[in-house]
Order: structure tokens, then sequence, then C-alpha cells
């Protein structure tokens, strides 16, 4: 296998026989992946099995606002306390059924932190956000790292320095 994760390109990666379990994320890169691209919504990358070009997973990242008071309060003591704080969603993260088992979720998360922990060098960011769909999303997410928001539990988040930890001990960084 030649796993490569690049951006998306309605023209050049098939994501028809694309099928993760999950109805809404089948039916998000099928319908609306391209729409969101264009309309600069959601920034969504695939990973595919050069030179095939069929997706066998995808994520998406997009700028995002996080309220103050929904933070864990050991991170909020070190924030500034302006009321809604820049940071980055993880929207949809998903494998080909196909797929599992063989730790793509995983590559695809780390690469998506990179790319987020990377992008704060123009345009700031906490922490990244994911908002996940079931409790077995919960345990991946937490499983790497990520905590709940106070009050909601299915929605994590996991700081930019906690990120940059990771980066820099996994050897991801130039």
């Amino acid at each position: 296998m030649a796993l490569k994760i690049e951006p998306f390109n309605s023209k050049q990666h098939d994501r028809s026989t694309f099928e993760c379990g999950v109805e809404s994320l089948d039916r998000y890169l099928r319908k609306t992946a391209n729409q969101d691209l264009k309309k600069k919504i959601a920034t969504v990358f695939v990973l595919v099995d050069s030179p095939n070009d069929n997706i066998i997973a995808y994520y998406t990242l997009s700028s995002y606002t996080v309220e103050i008071t929904e933070l864990d309060n050991s991170l909020v003591k070190r924030l500034p306390r302006y009321p809604l704080l820049p940071a980055t969603l993880l929207g949809r993260l998903a494998v080909d059924r196909n797929y599992r088992g063989q730790r793509l979720g995983e590559l695809m998360l780390v690469d998506a932190l990179r790319k987020s922990l990377v992008a704060t060098e123009k345009v700031a960011s906490i922490a990244v956000i994911a908002e996940a769909i079931d409790e077995k999303a919960v345990s991946f997410y937490r499983k790497y790292g990520f905590r709940s928001f106070t009050g909601n539990t299915m929605k994590l988040y996991m700081t930019m320095q906690s990120i940059k930890e990771l980066c820099q001990s996994e050897g991801l960084l130039d």
C-alpha cells in the first residue's frame, strides 16, 4: 500500500464506494463535501492508496469558536477572559469499513492534529475540537488525550500545547 493523505478533489477522488457504516458520514462525503470546499466551510482531506483514487478515509477541518465557560477550569485559568476563543473543528473523521483495524483512524487523526498545529502559525487556535458521533468515538478521542467539554461528554478538545507535545514526541514537526 502506498497510502497518501491529500486534499479532496471531486474530479479525481472516487467517493462512490466509500462506506463507513454511519449514514450521515457516508452521505456527507458523497453529497456535501464538495459544496463545503467550494463555499470555504470546511477543508476535506482524504486517504487514498496511490495510484488508486478510491477514498479509504477522510476528515474535515474548519474554523471554530468556543465559549470559555465550556472549557475545563485548569485550562481557563491560563487563558484571557474573552467570551469566545478561536479553535479548529475536526468536524468529521471516518474510515471505510473495509479498512477497519489497520489504525487508519489514528493516522488520519494525527495528520489532522499536525495540520491544525502548523496552521496556528498563521491563524490562531487554542485547541482542536471534536464532536463525537457516539460513545465509541468518544473513547477513540479520549485514547489520544482529548478531554470532554464541561457539561457535554460528546464534545471534546485537545489543546494546541498538547498537540505540539504529541507531534514532537512522534517526530512529526520539522
